[in-house]
């Protein structure tokens, strides 16, 4: 079982590091956001200073990564299908839910670097971050790819088709962008934003890692983000093994 999927990790891994453009050209967005539009919301801050402005505003730049990264990871998935590759591996004496773990270990820990990079940047603008905070981010951005990547591979599981994956994580993505409070705090929008919001997973790890950045690392919020998403990548991961045995007959 650990072999198996120590074996697909590192085959994913590989590919990924011979050709690292794709993750790097990943984290672009988030640091444009940074670098662009968070030196704007200084006056909406309670002190007034970048470093404020970049404690509310580089969770939300994180998680974009998770979103627009990790959901769309599932395309690769669908070519292999359409290939026979997949079909191949589900049928031979591998451990079946390794082909998916390897797949979601190695998305876990491309967006936990990647997340490293963004925090690196708003330190050099001037963000102030703890170890133990940073650390525990990173954590979380892990267990927010368990989810995402897992979701993506279900997705292309069940639909095995490109277009039809990115009309679904596109349409989506404006909304859950604007209702995780993702450029701005939801706080800020009328009671029924932010009622809404309370149904989007995305929201708390955002919250969370406001509390994170401002170092109340005793905040309710992060217990119940780590809760949140543990839960949901254990049942999309279940969802996208069980929809590779289905395609292996």
């Amino acid at each position: 079982m650990l072999r198996h999927t120590a074996l697909f990790f590192g085959h994913e891994l590989r590919t990924v590091l011979r050709n690292p453009a794709w993750a790097l050209i990943g984290i672009m967005q988030p640091v444009l956001y940074l670098l662009l539009f968070a030196p704007l919301l200084t006056t909406t801050t309670r002190g007034g200073t970048m470093g404020e402005a970049l404690r509310m505003f580089t969770p939300g730049a994180m998680m974009m990564i998770a979103l627009f990264g990790s959901l769309f990871t599932g395309f690769a998935m669908i070519n292999e299908t359409r290939n026979g590759v997949l079909e191949r591996l589900a049928v031979s004496q591998a451990w079946r839910p390794a082909i998916i773990l390897g797949r979601v270990l190695k998305d876990m820990l491309v967006l936990a670097c990647q997340a490293l990079l963004v925090m690196g940047v708003a330190v050099l603008m001037g963000l102030r971050l703890s170890l133990a905070a940073a650390l525990l981010m990173l954590l979380l951005m892990a267990a927010t790819g368990l989810f995402a990547a897992s979701l993506s591979y279900g997705l292309a599981l069940a639909i095995r088709d490109e277009n039809g994956l990115s009309q679904i994580v596109q349409f989506f993505a404006l909304p859950l962008t604007l209702l995780a409070g993702m450029l701005l705090p939801v706080s800020l929008g009328p009671q029924w934003m932010q009622t809404v919001a309370r149904f989007n997973p995305l929201y708390y790890a955002v919250e969370a890692g406001r509390s994170l950045f401002a170092e109340r690392l005793t905040d309710s919020t992060i217990p119940v983000a780590f809760a949140v998403f543990f839960v949901l990548g254990a049942l999309t991961l279940t969802w996208s093994v069980r929809s590779l045995r289905k395609l292996a007959g």
